[in-house]
């Protein structure tokens, strides 16, 4: 059977609705996951019925700065509060619970923060000399190189060939959280990927690799290696 793996879903607040890319779906399939999408709830339902082998935190609005101690500067931007509580109360429970995750862009940032870290809410003010991240090209498109850490599971799971990346965002990590590490950045020294040696898989990169797997195959990489990780995860539990 293939593992389930839920996506967290955006907030829609205009039109009260929640909603997945498909590129997410598509990705996980071809990766050999039964997806499913996971709009904000009681995360104690999902342990009472313990449906999810794994997780992918997926991108979106802002965060808000009220959950690592700040108010919100001006290049803060749309935040959507259901969301933020319920991932990251997921994020816990799947620190907790030993639940591998992919998490890609905001989604990282969640788990950062979740772990204890923060983020800049606005990397044009608040970090010096970056490089463009909010790219004006095709979201399959490379748009700026990444160094990653030799033996890192980042750099397994693209088997050594991941050097470029698509970016849009505003937010980065900062500080990074307790049990986490960098393992790669951007040349402009942005934290560009994260993981735990601590979780059998706790990964987060600040890139969009649903977004590239269909021209650039690599990047279907972390999606396999999450795909595996959350069967391993539900053969222990039989």
């Amino acid at each position: 059977m293939p593992p389930v793996i839920g996506i967290t879903c955006s907030h829609e607040l205009e039109n009260n609705r929640y909603f997945i890319p498909i590129a997410y779906v598509n990705a996980l399939v071809a990766a050999g996951a039964c997806p499913v999408l996971l709009p904000p709830m009681d995360t104690r339902l999902i342990i009472r019925f313990n449906f999810l082998q794994g997780v992918v935190f997926s991108g979106g609005n802002d965060v808000d700065p009220v959950h690592f101690g700040e108010e919100p500067i001006p290049g803060n931007g749309e935040v959507s509060p259901d969301r933020d509580v319920f991932e990251l109360a997921l994020a816990r429970m799947c620190l907790r619970e030993n639940i591998p995750f992919l998490a890609i862009c905001r989604g990282m940032q969640v788990v950062n923060i979740a772990a204890g870290g923060d983020i800049y809410q606005d990397i044009h003010t608040q970090a010096a000399k970056v490089l463009k991240h909010m790219q004006q090209s095709p979201r399959w498109h490379a748009s700026h190189g990444v160094e990653v850490k030799q033996s890192s599971l980042v750099q397994k799971a693209y088997g050594g060939k991941l050097t470029r990346v698509n970016s849009f965002h505003h937010q980065a990590v900062r500080q990074v959280a307790p049990g986490f590490q960098v393992v790669a950045t951007s040349q402009d020294g942005l934290v560009e990927a994260i993981e735990s040696p601590e979780h059998p898989f706790a990964v987060g990169v600040q890139w969009h690799p649903e977004a590239m797997w269909q021209r650039h195959p690599e990047h279907l990489g972390p999606f396999k290696a999450l795909a595996r990780a959350a069967g391993k995860g539900t053969a222990s539990r039989n």
